[in-house]
This record gives C-alpha cells, sequence and structure tokens, in this order.
C-alpha cells in the first residue's frame, strides 16, 4: 500500500507548480518553445550529474517501501528523474518570477520618479 507514496510526495507539488504556472503565464504557457528547451536542458543537466555520479560509485539507490521499485537504469530510480524533472521546472518559475517582480517593482519606481 505505501509502494508509490515517494512518486506522489514529487507528482502533487509538480502537478501544483504546473497549476501556478498555467495561471500566471510563468513559464510554458508564457513562451513553451523556450520553456521546454531551458527545461529539458536543466533536467539533461541533472540526469548527466547523477549517471556520473553513478559511474564513479559516489551515487547509490536508495530502497524502502515508498518507492515504486521502477529502474531507468542501473542505480537510477524513477523518482529521480521526477525529482530533478521538479527542480529544474521550480528553478525555472521561480526565476521568471522574480525576474517579474523586480520587472514591475523597477518600473513602479520609474513611475514614481518621474512625477
Amino acid at each position: 500500500m505505501t509502494a508509490g507514496v515517494y512518486l506522489l510526495t514529487l507528482l502533487v507539488p509538480l502537478l501544483c507548480m504546473a497549476l501556478l504556472d498555467a495561471r500566471f503565464r510563468l513559464v510554458l504557457w508564457r513562451a513553451p518553445r523556450r520553456a521546454a528547451i531551458v527545461l529539458g536542458a536543466g533536467i539533461g543537466l541533472f540526469l548527466l550529474w547523477d549517471l556520473a555520479a553513478i559511474a564513479s560509485g559516489h551515487y547509490r539507490m536508495g530502497s524502502g517501501p515508498w518507492m515504486t521499485g521502477i529502474v531507468l537504469g542501473p542505480e537510477l530510480p524513477l523518482e529521480e528523474l521526477v525529482f530533478i524533472t521538479f527542480l529544474s521546472y521550480h528553478c525555472l518559475v521561480l526565476w521568471t518570477l522574480v525576474d517579474l517582480l523586480l520587472t514591475r517593482r523597477a518600473r513602479a519606481g520609474t513611475g514614481e520618479a518621474a512625477r
């Protein structure tokens, strides 16, 4: 019954992040092609990092009753791919949100200075 709980705890925040992104048009709903390329690059970078760590013996797959047991490669569980996807997407959304807020703040400051 507990198998997949860890995957679910990764997928729920990922879905919530996508809903926020869609609502405020921050990343994927603002520039889908560019966002997909950047998101894919981030996922690819982290995946290469994980594969290098696995190859050098610095990373071993954890186990527990909460994991699905689905393995994408030696020492690479499905949950790791979902985690790096969430991490990359989260960073993009935060970066875009901070940029948006700073831009709005700068515009407001410029408008006040012009008075």
